[in-house]
């Protein structure tokens, strides 16, 4: 999987910025939050990314800080929502002013976001109260790594944490991040056979 990009900021619409590098330009989907943090264009950036595959596409979606990262992934493994929608819920402030909103059971917050209603926003906070830390900072996700990464490719494939944590606890520690998501797919295909 893609985990960064670095490059030069060569433009920015209402798509997301576009990294140039090597001689190639990759569309990024940035939050509000990242804009915020971006340079003049022109200026070299990071940004810590994550690829969602679809059947009809591939999305590089990019985030200012790991924290950012961390909040949108366990967004994404909400049921309902979509790495569009946790791209604009983590948005709305910084990650963890964020994670308070969601510790503190603020749904009038959360329904800032677009498309966001007030279902959602309870789904939200229901699933991720315990997951983010009191003190505002972010719990780390499982896994680190290989083995991590292996995680994030999966759940972008649509499968629930539940699944794609007990698909890899039976795989070797050794395993590069490729060979986890083969395991993780395999057992993941005769789980649900």
């Amino acid at each position: 999987m893609i985990r960064f990009v670095t490059g030069q900021l060569a433009e920015q619409d209402a798509d997301g910025v576009v990294i140039g590098m090597g001689g190639m330009g990759f569309l990024v989907r940035v939050s509000d939050y990242t804009r915020g943090l971006l340079p003049p264009i022109g200026g070299e950036v990071t940004l810590k990314t994550h690829l969602a595959v679809r059947e009809d596409a591939l999305d590089l979606y990019g985030f200012g800080d790991d924290a950012e990262r961390v909040l949108f992934m366990q967004l994404v493994g909400v049921s309902g929502i979509g790495p569009r929608m946790a791209l604009t819920i983590t948005g709305l402030t910084t990650p963890q002013l964020l994670a308070n909103a969601i510790r503190g059971g603020e749904v009038a917050f959360l329904t800032q976001a677009s498309g966001v209603g007030k279902k959602t926003a309870e789904r939200v906070i229901l699933e991720l109260r315990d997951k983010v830390g009191g003190t505002g900072a972010i719990a780390p996700a499982p896994g680190s790594g290989h083995r991590g990464g292996a995680r994030d490719g999966l759940l972008a494939l649509g499968f629930t944490e539940a699944e794609v944590d007990h698909a890899l606890s039976s795989a070797d520690d050794g395993l590069d991040e490729e060979s986890l998501i083969r395991h993780g797919l395999a057992a993941l295909g005769r789980a649900r056979a």
